[in-house]
């Protein structure tokens, strides 16, 4: 039986009379969302305006402070937690934990790192090899606070309502401890590891020139996996914290690229005026390096909530909601 034109091209059906092109199949299922690039009717102040409407009306500031201060809280158990699970994979856990602690000094200050240093060896001597079992759960349950912490701003930034029971919650957010862990040990190990082969390949080559090109093209490698790594972690953190119903995978949204760019950004900022302006000693004293890894803290999840914040108000941008 023939099939009408208007019909074909009423049902998109892929059968249509001679003549006419081929129409392809579309399926538009319910709650489709629309793709993260696609900014379309949204001028950029539009969208600047949005989000900081947004930011204002969550707010996400005083989430990043609660961030903060959980994220300080968690440090040393996560410290401890990395430390224990390189211990299970390296023999030479202690010297290749200090290297790869040594790596978080380009993006932590200074002061603050030395203290973070002293403070991780401390705890690392006193922890005998019985103690290493518990001390790990230990740990990892205590790490898992800021992922808990995480958890409540972004269902917040995400307009979410979790509605997961405090045990089903509790363990999503110890399985993203050390799934994060992993990411970011594995991100100091690149740069760790592309330097140290830089190095070899420094001493061993006679040729100076070509050592130079190698090493320096293996570093790039090194830092590029790096920060692949780094937004893998974002994309987790995005993908399995919040409590969607629908899970939505994204490998590289507007708001992580503005986020991990925010942080790289906004930490160098903070380096160079510690550097140049240092009063944190004169006026907090001894507590000086606290309150500067405490500021660094909540840059960093004032990063991470404006990455979230930037992708909702791309989502709403058809809805009308800022």
């Amino acid at each position: 039986m023939p099939v009408r034109a208007d019909a074909a091209i009423a049902h998109n059906s892929p059968i249509s009379p001679p003549g006419l092109p081929r129409q392809p199949l579309r399926r538009t299922p319910r709650g489709k969302w629309k793709p993260a690039w696609r900014i379309e009717g949204v001028s950029s102040k539009e969208l600047i305006v949005r989000v900081w409407r947004s930011l204002v009306a969550d707010r996400v500031f005083g989430h990043a402070a609660e961030l903060g201060f959980y994220f300080l809280f968690a440090l040393f158990p996560t410290l401890f937690c990395a430390g224990s699970i390189l211990g299970l994979a390296a023999r030479s856990a202690h010297q290749i934990s200090d290297r790869l602690l040594e790596c978080l000094a380009l993006v932590i200050p200074t002061s603050a790192l030395g203290t973070v240093l002293a403070t991780f060896n401390e705890t690392a001597a006193a922890a005998s090899s019985g103690k290493l079992t518990f001390g790990t759960v230990a740990a990892v349950w205590s790490a898992s606070v800021g992922i808990s912490a995480i958890q409540d701003t972004l269902n917040v930034v995400f307009k979410l309502e979790d509605r997961r029971s405090y045990v089903a919650a509790r363990i999503g957010a110890i399985l993203l401890t050390v799934l994060l862990t992993l990411l970011i040990g594995a991100g100091l190990s690149c740069m760790f590891a592309s330097d140290f082969v830089s190095a070899l390949i420094d001493r061993h080559l006679l040729n100076q020139a070509v050592a130079w090109t190698v090493g320096l093209a293996i570093r790039v490698v090194g830092w590029s996996a790096s920060g692949c790594l780094l937004a893998l972690s974002f994309a987790v953190i995005y993908f399995w914290a919040p409590a969607w119903k629908m899970r939505r995978w994204r490998w590289l949204s507007p708001g992580t690229v503005v986020g991990i760019a925010g942080w790289l950004v906004a930490s160098l900022g903070f380096r160079i005026y510690l550097h140049f302006f240092n009063s944190y000693t004169v006026t907090y004293g001894s507590l000086g390096a606290v309150i500067i890894l405490l500021m660094w803290f909540y840059i960093s999840g004032l990063m991470l909530l404006l990455g979230a914040e930037i992708d909702t108000t791309i989502d709403n941008r058809g809805s009308g909601q800022s």
